[in-house]
């Protein structure tokens, strides 16, 4: 049966193995179909007795593969792909467990439980490979540069910037914000490198590559988008904010540049600051550093010099070294302005000096890309995964305008570029439509708000804050207090969350402030063009028309709250996910707690709730099977550039918390939308007894092959 990927997570570095998403332990029969088979939804934990069962008889079955000797302790076993396989076979009946010493048996669970624990993790993803280390280190900079934001918006006094309303791009761009434009932030990312890099993160040794380093970086492939020279100098690829070319000097005289002569440039950054510059993609004529206006004209006001830089570039012409190139260019969806695009390495092949345009001289360089190397895919700024549409008349496949039916300010197309005839994802049944579809889109209905089951009652007793207008003080404000305080977000783009928490405390409907209150960030709605789409493998994904930045709201799940008792039956609905917000925060069944933060207060009613069903399983889900909103066509990744965070606003029940999805990275235009399902592998069972073993299309460098 062809079953969506879809539904069902940023932490220092924003989503980590540890913080992401919720876990859901008991799966549906499978069901076998013409075409591919791909991994399910997420499907609520329930069934508590049996899953104390099942764990008890995996218990056993792990004892069955220990071989002990008189002490206890464990034989040595062979490890392969992080499975421990036996030397020698034993049954109950060998083992005789039910005689063993207490002592001994107790031992045994022990090793059986770190076991269970091993082989929960995926052998390929216990040593991180280099693509997840650079998409974590730029996270951890995200993390510092939102804080730094906050302090600028704080000496700011809004820290509003005061726009032409007039100008659509500008109020785009600023969202509507509005301020005094003489108070307007200064530059937090260059404080977010200096400042967080000398304090924190060498310390920590979390700049990626600290050193410098001749040639391609681990990790940095032909192609990748940085959105900010800040984010190359924190990874370690270009190591000046500011100066186009990246150079070892004469400190780095060992190791790798112990044989060269120095200085020797390593990197540059052609963005036409230059008005000597020649860029014809494959063949570049590079203008040297120095004599620059820097007032943005990109006149020369004086003759460069050979040194430093204009040396190191001369100095690789000599020696053959490459360089690492780097193309800046405007991108107005970008939030610093710019995307600076990685093309490659570049040979230096020639080096002279003239008189430049303005009449000064100025250093030349010829580079030429090395063959051999993936397609240039930008002389100008085109995103690798496709082009938006500027209309409706451009959408190749479109089946449905607006699958909302018209409910969200935001139309949401779906397109299938897939299936022969298209079909669309609506609850209508079209007889050419296969059953895979029928089960995913029949008797659905879009729904923009949660709906309640009748069993359940919301709290309505949570008094709010006494702010007026916008929440401007945390020290005053009562729901910042709750979230040690500060307000979780900051107002730049619109609202954009810090950083991941166990759970955020908002801003709700009994409180003094309007709509516009920073920390009401993900009560706005959908802000960003998706789109619905067909996908090979993975039924229907989403993806955005729109640059996302890191932090930033996408939408909240939504559905129906019920319990999670009441869904023993709900073998075909594959959209349910558990609102876990309590067992996250404990750290209870394999979660780990996200954020230790001693000044987050106790909530008065939180011990009051049923220990009993807390530490099982989720009491309460919100199902989506027949009725939610673009959430549940969201796809899983073993990669991913969404997390989802617990939010609390209209009551501070943490059972029945708000699950929104927020972008844990920088996310360029027409990118799959996707989070982490987090199925615990080997530890979803079928009505029959047996383990679930589902294969992952996802498609991330790191994949762990398996959903379940």
């Amino acid at each position: 049966m062809v079953v969506n990927q879809s539904p069902h997570t940023v932490e220092s570095s924003l989503p980590t193995a540890e913080s992401r998403g919720k876990r859901l332990k008991i799966a549906t029969p499978e069901k076998k179909e013409e075409k591919n088979v791909v991994g399910q939804r997420r499907v609520s934990s329930r069934l508590q007795a049996k899953q104390k069962a099942d764990k008890e008889l995996l218990v056993k079955k792990r004892v069955e593969l220990l071989d002990l000797d008189e002490d206890g302790a464990r034989s040595k076993k062979k490890v392969v792909n992080g499975d421990f396989r036996e030397k020698r076979k034993l049954n109950d009946d060998q083992t005789g467990t039910q005689n063993l010493p207490e002592t001994t048996e107790l031992k045994m669970v022990e090793m059986a439980a770190k076991i269970d624990a091993l082989k929960s993790i995926p052998s390929n993803i216990v040593a991180k490979s280099a693509h997840i280390k650079v998409k974590e280190t730029i996270r951890l900079f995200n993390k510092h540069y939102l804080h730094f934001v906050q302090e600028e918006e704080k000496r700011c006094g809004t820290g509003a910037v005061k726009v032409d309303k007039k100008d659509p791009k500008a109020m785009i761009a600023n969202k509507g914000d509005v301020g005094d434009v003489k108070n307007k932030s200064k530059r937090p990312d260059l404080k977010a490198i200096s400042k967080a890099m000398a304090c924190v993160m060498i310390e920590k040794n979390e700049v990626l590559y600290p050193e410098k380093t001749i040639g391609s970086l681990p990790g940095i492939d032909v192609g990748h988008q940085f959105y900010s020279r800040a984010e190359m100098c924190v990874v370690g690829f270009h190591g000046h904010w500011l100066n186009g070319i990246d150079f070892a000097g004469q400190n780095h005289k060992k190791g790798e540049f112990k044989n060269y002569i120095l200085p020797l440039a390593v990197a540059i950054v052609l963005s036409g600051q230059y008005e000597d510059d020649l860029d014809n993609a494959e063949d570049v004529i590079y203008t040297g550093q120095g004599g620059h206006d820097l007032t943005g004209n990109k006149r020369q006001i004086r003759d460069q010099v050979l040194e430093r830089g204009n040396l190191a570039l001369k100095n690789c012409v000599e020696q053959g070294v490459p360089v690492r190139v780097i193309r800046g260019h405007q991108c107005p969806s970008s939030y610093t302005g710019k995307v600076y695009t990685y093309d490659g390495l570049y040979k230096v092949v020639q080096y002279w000096e003239q008189k430049g345009i303005s009449g000064f001289t100025v250093f030349k360089y010829r580079l030429r890309r090395l063959e051999g190397q993936p397609t240039l895919t930008t002389s100008q700024v085109q995103f690798i995964n496709g082009r938006v549409p500027k209309s409706p008349s451009e959408i190749q496949g479109l089946v449905c305008k607006d699958i909302s039916g018209g409910q969200e300010d935001v139309p949401i197309p779906a397109t299938n570029l897939v299936d022969d005839p298209p079909v669309a994802p609506t609850g209508k049944l079209n007889f050419q439509i296969s059953l895979s579809l029928f089960l995913c889109f029949s008797d659905y209905k879009y729904c923009k708000k949660m709906t309640v089951a009748e069993n359940i009652k919301i709290p309505t007793n949570v008094a709010g804050c006494n702010c007026k207008g916008v929440c401007c003080d945390p020290k005053t404000c009562a729901c910042a207090k709750l979230n040690g305080s500060d307000f979780p977000y900051v107002r730049r783009d619109g609202g954009r969350l810090i950083e991941a928490k166990h759970v955020v405390f908002e801003c709700g409907p009994r409180c003094g402030c309007g709509p516009s209150c920073v920390n009401r960030t993900s009560q706005r709605g959908l802000r960003y063009r998706l789109e619905v789409f067909r996908t090979p493998k993975k039924g229907w994904g989403v993806r955005s028309w729109d640059f996302i930045p890191a932090g930033a709201p996408i939408c909240e799940y939504i559905g129906v709250i019920r319990r999670t008792e009441d869904l023993d039956d709900a073998s075909e609905n594959y959209y349910i996910l558990d609102i876990d917000c309590l067992q996250t925060m404990r750290g209870l069944g394999h979660r780990n707690r996200r954020q230790q933060d001693a000044s987050l207060p106790v909530i008065p009613n939180m011990d009051s709730i049923d220990e009993q069903k807390s530490e099982s399983v989720p009491e309460f889900c919100i199902d989506a099977g027949s009725s939610g909103n673009v959430a549940r066509y969201i796809n899983h990744s073993c990669d991913p550039n969404l997390f989802i965070q617990c939010v609390m606003s209209a009551h501070h029940d943490f059972r029945l918390a708000r699950l929104v999805l927020f972008a844990a990275d920088n996310i360029p235009p027409m990118q799959e939308l996707t989070y982490d399902y987090c199925y615990p592998i080997d530890g979803v069972y079928g009505p029959d007894g047996k383990v679930k073993c589902i294969p992952c299309y996802c498609g991330a460098k790191d994949c762990r092959k398996r959903l379940l």
